[in-house]
């Protein structure tokens, strides 16, 4: 018997204020050096495999490997990304899906905005996504990113 197929939608809103110029903060997305070291290279997980393409239409690959302090030791994490709108030091906007090995988990459409401030800039990132049945879910989601974009402050301070 076939599990039960289901979606759940959801959308959610991270706000930051980064102490770095809009041009700088985009570099941390832009450059893909900069991007594997706070999007992949992360706590619990080795690289398998990052390859970024930062254009309109361009794809973005990250593969890695989820490590023993995970609830899934050994599995492989992929995200697949295609840029759709990018506007320098201003806006990105980008479809991603992320698979838990051959588990489609879940697409989303992000939108992030930067907005200079008076001693750096106002960052907003929002995500729409369709979560698929044995997902992470949205609140998993929205904590992962929320960790990850704190680790942009480091990238900012190198």
């Amino acid at each position: 018997m076939m599990p039960e197929l289901s979606v759940t939608h959801s959308t959610f809103v991270i706000e930051r204020h980064y102490p770095a110029t809009p041009e700088r903060v985009f570099r941390a997305f832009s450059d893909p050096a900069k991007k594997r070291r706070w999007l992949g290279e992360g706590e619990g997980r080795e690289v398998l495999e990052f390859e970024s393409d930062f254009r309109v239409g361009g794809h973005e690959r990250t593969q890695s490997r989820l490590g023993a302090n995970t609830p899934f030791p050994g599995t492989s994490l992929t995200n697949h990304t295609v840029y759709q709108d990018i506007v320098p030091n201003q806006r990105i906007v980008f479809a991603y899906t992320m698979s838990l090995g051959d588990h489609r988990m879940s697409a989303a459409l992000v939108t992030v905005q930067l907005t200079p401030a008076n001693d750096g800039t106002a960052f907003t990132f929002t995500e729409q996504g369709a979560f698929f049945e044995g997902s992470d879910g949205p609140q998993r989601r929205e904590a992962g990113w929320s960790k990850l974009l704190d680790g942009i402050c480091a990238e900012l301070s190198r």
